[in-house]
């Protein structure tokens, strides 16, 4: 027969799971609402049983022991998380920078560049009626004006929109770095501890949400899990944490023109600056990413492809060189008036002289003739063929001029169309873009989000399973205890109890 003692021994091993089994439901518990946490579990194993002398059929059980503290979590959810998450970072990152540049175009709106040249027609319809009328000529050169302050507005506003794309694509850049490094730490503190046999399921917590963060940003291609707990992560086919060891992003922009764009996306060991001809040879092998957050901004600040604020630019440029060259050259076929000594006024041809000039820096002005004088404003036309003459009440010019909103037409890229409906393809344009953006980042979280429920019902903590946990754990442990009190009471009555017949 087995001692007595035995069944403290049991007894004392069902103590001990118990409470390990409660402490870890104590666990979950405070960590309901932890991002990233993933419910554990203990498992318990039967201890090895031993023989009972003279009995030999049968084996007798020595109790219970803790084999692990699990984490309840699907590698594979993980996997298709991270896969649909990019998408998430890319177009979330694409719409803020079209709802931008949809808010800075304000169209519809009396504020509008749209709505500004309608007024700049205008003025010059209604210079036509009344030509030697100087107020007609003050509204034609305020709306002219107003016309070249919208334009710089917009050209600025693009390239501070741009400025500010950098500086966001700059912080990217370092959280990235810098949650690549902490993975490479969290690596060797796991390894650490896995080298002793110990279960670091925080610090795997910890890991896997850094894991899902860098996946917003870039595309991350594999994970792999080494044997000693370590994790190797693979980003567009380029290893950038391998064990303890990682690499560092760059991202090069051609500073050799104006404006600016972005080369490509180089690796590089951690806090080396690299030479012009080491970034040359870096980018030969440069990062080939095709989703994620870092991209769809690095699209957004213009690569060597394009990207939407270059092309936006070159669009509304190419638009206003061509507005302006028409208009100007209307203008120099016209006739202005020349106010003489004795009061008369003579009509002279307004050739050389332009309504809009460039600047040095390549803004919009009205030019300095105009700026002098109303007088130059050319309203008229020559009257007659070949007589070089017109007179004051002319105003066949302005006409001309203003009807190049509905006649004057621009052809760029091989698509010719009026002013106005130019510029409403560009707006329309961008429109489409930023609804498609938007729709597509809606489908993107849509599947995220059922991923992350698919996740959430497996590693996600449910407290009134936790509850029932509780009880199970408590009920048990109680057991347990009470089997230690009615060995110990058994072992009383053998110590005290025994050999005391006759006293």
């Amino acid at each position: 027969m087995t001692s007595t003692f035995h069944g403290i021994e049991v007894g004392k091993r069902g103590l001990f799971a118990q409470q390990a089994a409660l402490s870890t439901t104590g666990h979950n518990i405070a960590n309901a609402g932890t991002v990233g946490y993933t419910r554990q579990r203990v498992n318990m194993q039967a201890t090895n049983p031993i023989s009972v002398p003279g009995m030999s059929s049968y084996q007798l059980g020595t109790g219970v022991d803790v084999n692990k503290i699990e984490r309840l979590r699907e590698d594979y959810l993980d996997i298709q998380y991270r896969t649909e998450n990019k998408n998430v970072g890319y177009w979330e990152a694409k719409s803020d920078t079209l709802s931008k540049i949809e808010g800075l175009l304000n169209e519809p709106s009396d504020n509008g560049l749209a709505y500004v040249m309608d007024q700049f027609w205008s003025s010059w319809e209604e210079l036509a009626k009344n030509p030697d009328s100087a107020s007609a000529r003050s509204v034609v050169r305020q709306r002219g004006v107003a016309v070249a302050e919208t334009f710089n507005y917009l050209s600025n506003s693009l390239d501070d929109i741009k400025k500010d794309l950098k500086l966001v694509i700059s912080t990217k850049q370092s959280d990235l770095n810098s949650i690549t490094k902490q993975i490479a730490n969290l690596n060797d503190q796991i390894a650490r501890l896995e080298a002793n046999n110990y279960e670091p399921n925080d610090l795997y917590d910890q890991r896997d949400v850094l894991i899902d963060q860098l996946s917003k940003m870039v595309d991350i291609t594999n994970v792999t899990k080494l044997d000693s707990g370590m994790v190797n992560i693979t980003v567009a086919g380029q290893e950038l944490v391998s064990g303890t060891n990682y690499k560092e992003i760059e991202v090069v922009y051609d500073s050799d023109t104006n404006p600016s764009y972005v080369q490509g996306v180089i690796i590089k060991e951690p806090g080396v600056q690299l030479s012009p001809d080491e970034i040359k040879t870096a980018l030969e092998n440069a990062l080939d990413l095709s989703s994620g957050e870092l991209l769809a901004r690095i699209e957004s600040y213009g690569t060597t492809a394009g990207g939407v604020i270059p092309d936006i630019k070159k669009s509304l440029n190419q638009f206003a060189t061509e507005f302006v060259n028409q208009v100007n050259t209307l203008h120099q076929q016209g006739y202005y008036m020349e106010k003489k000594a004795d009061g008369s006024i003579s009509m002279e041809p307004a050739t050389g002289i332009d309504f809009f000039s460039w600047n040095a820096d390549n803004s919009l002005d009205i030019s300095a003739d105009i700026k002098s004088s109303l007088d130059k404003i050319a309203a008229a036309q020559e009257e007659g063929s070949g007589t070089g003459t017109s007179s004051s009440g002319n105003g066949n010019n302005a006409q001309a001029i203003a009807k190049l909103k509905n006649n004057g037409t621009i052809t760029i890229d091989g698509t010719t169309a009026t002013f106005s409906d130019f510029y409403r393809n560009i707006i329309g344009q961008i429109g489409i873009d930023s609804q498609e953006a938007q729709r597509m980042k809606d489908n993107s979280d849509v599947i995220v989000q059922q991923v992350e429920n698919r996740r959430q019902s497996v590693s996600g903590v449910s407290l009134d399973e936790e509850m029932a946990n509780m009880i199970k754990f408590q009920q048990a442990y109680n057991a347990a205890a009470r089997m230690i009190t009615t060995m110990d009471q058994c072992l009383d009555k053998v110590i005290n109890g025994m050999g005391r017949v006759g006293l």
